[in-house]
């Protein structure tokens, strides 16, 4: 029944930040849970802003013994999540996440890139524990041109 409740959260969360953006393009990513986050779900929408582009994360939890208040990493990697590549962008200024009504976790970043260059390829987003929680990796999502959102 959990699930249900999260997945619920995540869909009405995707759609609210797919509908608030103002350029009216963006892109929706799934982030799949590592092996030490089983169970979770999570998803971040990329939007438009000039020069930059912008992240809104929303996650279901993190692993068992993470240290609360929640703190969170993130980082646009090259390559996949499979086989990933050097850090392109870290996005670490704040790593404070916000506690939602609905069971779920929801923060936001900006990256100094352009959202055509990351549809163009070859990016994936970690989000990352903090040092006091082992530095895990608990999601993972591959930036790919089929996801965009009008």
């Amino acid at each position: 029944m959990k699930l249900i409740h999260s997945l619920a959260a995540l869909m009405i969360t995707a759609n609210i930040v797919g509908c608030a953006t103002s350029s009216g393009h963006g892109a929706s990513v799934p982030l799949v849970a590592t092996r030490p986050n089983t169970g979770q779900i999570g998803t971040v929408t990329l939007t438009s802003e000039g020069k930059s582009t912008g992240l809104s994360f929303f996650i279901s939890g993190a692993p068992s013994g993470t240290v609360l208040p929640l703190r969170l990493y993130t980082f646009i990697n090259k390559g996949s999540c499979q086989q990933p590549g050097p850090v392109a962008y870290a996005m670490n200024d704040q790593v404070n996440t916000e506690r939602q009504a609905v069971r779920g976790w929801t923060f936001s970043r900006y990256a100094p890139v352009e959202l055509s260059e990351l549809l163009a390829g070859g990016y994936s987003i970690v989000v990352r524990t903090a040092p006091d929680s082992g530095s895990v990796d608990i999601f993972c999502g591959e930036i790919r041109q089929a996801s965009t959102l009008k």
